[in-house]
């Protein structure tokens, strides 16, 4: 972080694929997630935190922003409806898989795997293998490794199956490139 005139200019990650899209939407009536005020009693707006990609901001309570000579975003108890889509229309899970056309489906996700400083990230998956867009066998006790930041810039896709049960709000995500090892 470099401080420049009492303002902030961080040297951090802050792209996205161009794809994405990041929104927060915390007064959705009888949404889950939905909440006039955060967990320090800041009132909560709606904002959009990537925008073609680039981040337009971050999630903050009130020491964090403190700590950072920023404004406090009404997050001290976390994310009010997250939204994450895409620019482009939402292609089903079975349009997905042809566009990956070779690859792996993860179903589930086992362990606690990634480095908050090196972005570093390695988990324990089970799912699919995908051959030619279909589902060509079950796989299970592999690794499934690589880098925050390149699995975020490399995203292709994020489909329109969403689970709109949660806090969080996303369709299945397309990855580029990803580091598969097991047998």
């Amino acid at each position: 972080m470099i401080r420049m005139d009492n303002q902030c200019v961080f040297k951090t990650f802050e792209r996205f694929a161009r794809v994405v899209q990041i929104e927060e939407r915390p007064h959705i009536p009888k949404a889950l997630a939905s909440s006039p005020f955060d967990g320090e009693g800041v009132a909560t707006r709606d904002r959009k935190l990537v925008l073609d990609g680039v981040a337009q901001g971050y999630v903050l309570d009130s020491y964090s922003a403190r700590k950072l000579g920023l404004r406090t975003t009404g997050n001290a108890d976390g994310v009010h409806n997250l939204f994450v889509g895409s620019t482009a229309a939402a292609p089903s899970r079975a349009e997905l898989l042809r566009t990956m056309d070779t690859g792996l489906l993860v179903t589930e996700l086992m362990g606690q795997g990634v480095n908050p400083v090196t972005g570093d990230y390695s988990r324990g998956a089970s799912g699919f293998w995908v051959e030619k867009g279909e589902l060509a066998y079950p796989v299970h006790e592999i690794t499934i490794a690589g880098n925050l930041r390149d699995m975020f810039q490399s995203i292709v896709a994020i489909g329109g199956d969403v689970d709109g049960r949660g806090a969080l709000h996303t369709g299945s995500v397309l990855i580029g490139d990803l580091t598969i090892a097991g047998e």
